[in-house]
């Protein structure tokens, strides 16, 4: 009688009642753990095919060449990735970082077997991107990172991105490039916004714009204010936190941008506006079945006094200029109004940087010292003076 042959591949059925084939070998005992490793290999049309891939596999055991497969697809590097990559980094920042992926990355990529990506392909890729979005730069540097972790992990030796010529962005003819309105508002559309919004009645809506006006605070920063933050006799404002949005849109509280805490100074109005909303908080919100005496009482908080959604306050905003046709600047353009006519009044960018809360003096005056029409001319004035001695 002949002897039965035995073999570790089995067959299996899919969920459509497609035939498929799958087995399961043993690699030795793990030096480290003194477990057995064994590896699984499914999904062959084939009996055929499935004892092409076992056959290959003894072969790579027995020449010491195999090494298991963690992970074939960039998708599969990404699903690797991800997971050390969200503990290295703020909630907020991982959920944009997810959505880079899930929006052009991956589209891109997923379905390329990682150790088969070159530089053609990346390159292909982002001349695509180039192509669609401002912010390419970034997402050919998190696409990297990807590749950058394959390469830890042994699949790659080098990457192909760090070989990618970047394409230079594509200048509009003279004739085309338009105006672009500056984010931010003079002194005098300044008093203007908010003199409309002080007879608009509604004192939260005005206290958070002049809030944000008179302090250069970040929105974040503005809606994560307790009560208990503010100082009234010293007039100050402890900026150690801030409003951000995680995994499926949910608020949480975080550090600030920074990772460090500051005191602002502020005026007397503000101060004396802040302090009129709390008063005026506690009559509204009790109507609402709220006591806001607590300390821990946020500033600015919903109906239901809880965290007011980031999105919010640009519908306060659009409101108010569509109503009185004003200027359309965003809700952070007002944090560059404030840097931009404090550096109008002549305070020192040292100070404004401070103030700001930005970790270095470059970012201050690249992104929020913008020259108002007032400034532009008496610099030109000056120089004037200067060449024909009047100085």
């Amino acid at each position: 009688m002949a002897k039965k042959i035995t073999t570790p591949i089995e067959s299996y059925t899919l969920a459509n009642g497609e035939k498929r084939y799958k087995f399961q070998i043993y690699l030795g005992v793990d030096p480290l753990t003194s477990n057995e490793k064994r590896t699984t290999r499914s999904g062959f049309r084939t009996n055929k095919d499935a004892k092409l891939a076992l056959a290959k596999i003894k072969l790579e055991i027995a020449d010491g060449t195999f090494r298991k497969i963690q992970a074939e697809t960039y998708q599969d590097m990404y699903d690797l990735w991800i997971k050390q990559y969200e503990n290295t980094v703020e909630e907020s920042t991982f959920v944009k970082t997810k959505g880079l992926f899930k929006n052009h990355i991956l589209p891109a990529m997923s379905k390329y077997k990682i150790d088969k990506i070159t530089v053609d392909v990346c390159e292909k890729h982002v001349n695509e991107w180039a192509d669609k979005l401002k912010k390419y730069r970034v997402i050919k540097s998190y696409a990297s990172k990807v590749i950058d972790f394959a390469i830890r992990r042994g699949y790659l030796k080098t990457n192909p991105f760090t070989l990618v010529y970047m394409p230079k962005i594509k200048k509009a003819p003279i004739g085309l490039v338009k105006n672009v309105e500056e984010n931010f508002y003079t002194r005098e559309q300044l008093n203007e916004f908010l003199g409309y919004l002080k007879e608009e009645k509604n004192p939260k809506v005005y206290t958070f714009f002049r809030l944000l006006a008179y302090s250069g605070i970040r929105k974040g920063e503005a809606l994560a204010l307790k009560w208990n933050d503010i100082d009234f006799n010293k007039s100050e404002i402890r900026i150690n936190k801030a409003l951000s949005k995680g995994e499926n849109s949910k608020l949480y509280l975080k550090t600030t941008k920074t990772g460090t805490t500051r005191t602002v100074k502020m005026d007397k109005e503000t101060i004396e506006t802040l302090a009129l909303w709390r008063k005026q908080q506690r009559k509204e919100y009790i109507t609402l079945g709220f006591n806001t005496l607590n300390e821990e009482q946020l500033v600015f908080s919903n109906e239901k006094n809880e965290f007011l959604q980031p999105t919010k306050t640009r519908k306060w905003l659009v409101r108010i200029q569509e109503k009185y046709n004003l200027k359309r600047i965003t809700t952070h353009g007002l944090r560059h109004t404030h840097s931009t006519l404090m550096y109008e009044a002549g305070i020192q960018p040292k100070e404004i940087q401070d103030r700001l809360g930005h970790s270095d003096i470059k970012t201050t005056m690249d992104m929020y010292t913008h020259l108002t029409p007032e400034t532009k001319s008496d610099a030109i004035q000056t120089y004037y003076n200067h060449v024909n001695g009047l100085l």
